[in-house]
C-alpha cells in the first residue's frame, strides 16, 4: 500500500480536464444521478471539488459543502472507484474532506451516501457516522442516506 498512497495526488478541480475526471468518478459512482459538465463547473463555484489521482488515472473524488445559514452542518463526500477501494485511499480522501469541512466552523458534518453503494456505507459507518435520513430523489428508486458524526 505505501507504494500506492506515494503516487496517490489529491488536488482541487482546476480546469476541464479536471472536472472531467471528477464527473467520471461521480457518475460511475452515483449512476442514479449523473451529472453533466455545467452541472460539475457550477458545483466547483459553490462547493470544494477535489480529484485524486494515481499517476495520471483518476482514482476517486470529493466533495466539500460548506455550511450556509440555512444548513449549519457541512457535508463531506469521498469517492473511489470500486477497483480502487480497499487500498487506502478512501481514507486519505476522506480525512482531507474532515480537515477542510472542520476549517468552515460546521457546527455539524454529515455525508450522504447512495444504499446500493454497500461499501460506502460501511465506509462511512466504520468512520463513525449514524444515518440519520433517508430520502429520493424525484423518479429515483434507490435511496440516499444522510449520515452525521455524533
Amino acid at each position: 500500500m505505501a507504494a500506492v498512497m506515494s503516487d496517490l495526488h489529491i488536488r482541487p478541480v482546476d480546469g476541464d480536464a479536471s472536472i472531467e475526471a471528477w464527473r467520471h468518478v461521480h457518475n460511475v459512482i452515483i449512476p442514479t444521478a449523473p451529472l453533466s459538465l455545467d452541472e460539475v463547473r457550477r458545483n466547483a463555484d459553490r462547493y470544494h471539488l477535489e480529484v485524486a489521482r494515481l499517476g495520471d488515472d483518476p482514482v476517486g473524488c470529493s466533495t466539500v459543502r460548506p455550511p450556509t445559514a440555512e444548513e449549519p452542518a457541512a457535508t463531506v463526500i469521498a469517492r473511489v472507484l470500486p477497483e480502487y477501494r480497499g487500498r487506502g485511499i478512501g481514507t486519505a480522501i476522506h480525512r482531507r474532506c474532515l480537515e477542510q469541512a472542520r476549517a468552515t466552523g460546521a457546527e455539524r458534518i454529515e455525508t450522504i451516501v447512495l444504499a446500493s453503494n454497500t461499501e460506502g456505507v460501511a465506509f462511512a459507518l466504520a468512520q463513525g457516522f449514524v444515518q440519520v435520513e433517508e430520502y429520493l430523489l424525484p423518479g429515483d428508486t434507490v435511496p440516499f442516506l444522510t449520515l452525521r458524526l455524533p
